[in-house]
């Protein structure tokens, strides 16, 4: 956490929130930005068949929320993935503390075009890219490093159902995907839900 975030931190309302808490909902107006202190958040929406797509996964000094600040609606909605604690900061006391701290105003003005980035890329992805496309960029990006053992394994132990919320498909096509990379000796599954990538991944499946 920078240093001009850890002191707006101070100047907002500390709160704790349960496991699967709803922190925003998408289409509501709203003026407040929350800067996560401990645990993780979820960034997703839901279509009209239920079905859900995860924006991003976020955790101790990252902040949501600073989207609506134009007076818009909500663009997407948050959920705990565990108990967190937050600092809730209100579009007054950011505009104060901007006044005070104007090189802060650039450092929120980067989030947003990073973000903003990021979703255009993720777009370009499920337009181009076919699902194994989408689920090989993934499960590389969550495992940059290999271990001892030359496996590179997953940062996150995600179910099946969270990837496919990733990668906006169906859970069945995850399964079966993740499935034949384990025939194959691609990819190792660990114990408690966790993933490996044993060998390099094949450009096309």
């Amino acid at each position: 956490m920078s240093d001009a975030l850890t002191a707006l931190a101070t100047r907002g309302e500390v709160r704790r929130y349960r496991r699967g808490t709803v922190l925003i909902h998408e289409g509501d107006i709203g003026e407040t930005i929350f800067i996560i202190i401990s645990g993780r958040l979820r960034a997703y929406s839901v279509g009209d068949n239920e079905r859900e797509i995860t924006y991003g996964v976020y955790g101790p000094g990252e902040y949501l929320g600073e989207m609506s600040l134009d007076g818009g609606r909500r663009s997407a909605s948050v959920i705990t993935l565990e108990a967190c604690t937050c600092a809730v900061i209100t579009r007054r006391t950011l505009e104060a503390f901007i006044a005070e701290q104007p090189a802060f105003a650039f450092e929120l003005l980067a989030k947003v075009i990073r973000r903003a980035r990021a979703a255009t890329l993720s777009a370009r992805q499920m337009a181009l890219n076919d699902v194994y496309g989408r689920l090989k960029q993934l499960l590389e990006s969550l495992a940059p490093t290999p271990d001892g053992n030359g496996r590179r394994v997953l940062q996150e132990r995600l179910t099946h159902q969270e990837i496919a919320n990733r990668l906006g498909c169906s859970r069945e096509m995850v399964s079966r995907l993740v499935k034949d990379l384990q025939r194959g000796g691609f990819v190792e599954a660990l114990g408690a839900g966790g993933l490996a990538i044993a060998r390099s991944l094949p450009a096309k499946w």
